[in-house]
């Protein structure tokens, strides 16, 4: 496939509201995210054909992101229905043809197997039902999480949120990795395309205390043996939630 020069790939539609129907809400809290280089090549067997691989300055992306998820709800159920738990994504960027920046997550786990269910059923997401906690010391916050079944891959991770940076500049990596509306899945033998849509999130660094993950190594990517030189922390935002629909992944479909 041919690549795709980064300044065409438009990453400001993204972020618009859709004028479709809200399907859900839900509110991220505690978001820590951890990025490391990889190249394309190491990424490519791994993500469906039909996406493309995206880039900045030439490199792609592995992220481990745990977070709260936290007033979790469909549109018609009323407030007092919402769930909360925990949830950990393996996750790369990818596009189509020049458009649609998103996400494209390799395992995401979560604790509860209500929320499991349903992702996997809606929204073919690969979703893992896993034990999880997450606990404070002063500012400190440490997660940890453990798959319930298969290898029972695990991560931990401590840290403490550090200066503000506020949202994102256009250009800027932690745009590109951060900044992201669109999620990308492969389902039976087509490339669908979900959306979120919330405020820029307000970003600030973070210092890591610790980390011990085997959840990207057990999704089929080499397992890091660094430290993440990227580490970045997010308070929370809002999010409404928006269906997912098949998209034209073929390259006519671009021009």
């Amino acid at each position: 496939m041919a690549a795709i020069a980064e300044e065409v790939i438009d990453r400001i539609a993204p972020t618009l509201r859709p004028f479709s129907p809200v399907v859900g809400y839900q509110n991220w809290r505690d978001l820590l995210f951890l990025h490391w280089p990889v190249p394309v090549e190491v990424l490519r067997p791994l993500v469906p054909a039909p996406l493309s691989i995206d880039t900045y300055e030439g490199m792609a992306y592995v992220g481990l992101v745990p977070f709260w998820m936290i007033g979790v709800r469909p549109n018609w159920a009323p407030g007092w229905s919402a769930f909360r738990f925990l949830e950990t994504n393996v996750r790369t960027y990818t596009h189509l043809n020049g458009r649609d920046p998103g996400v494209y997550f390799f395992s995401l786990e979560a604790a509860s197997t209500l929320a499991v269910a349903i992702a996997r059923a809606q929204f073919s997401l690969p979703y893992y039902w896993a034990k999880m906690g997450i606990r404070r010391h002063g500012r400190q916050i440490e997660y940890r999480s453990r798959r319930i079944l298969g290898g029972r891959p695990r991560t931990w991770v401590r840290f403490e949120p550090g200066e503000y940076l506020g949202n994102s500049k256009p250009g800027s990596l932690e745009h590109f990795l951060i900044e992201r509306y669109y999620l990308h899945v492969e389902r039976e033998g087509q490339i669908w395309r979900g959306q979120v849509h919330h405020t820029s999130y307000p970003v600030q660094r973070a210092r890591l205390l610790g980390l011990h993950d085997e959840l990207i190594g057990a999704a089929g990517l080499p397992q890091p043996t660094t430290p993440p030189p990227l580490v970045h922390y997010v308070p929370g935002v809002n999010v409404e939630i928006f269906g997912i629909q098949p998209v034209d992944s073929s390259p006519l479909a671009a021009r």
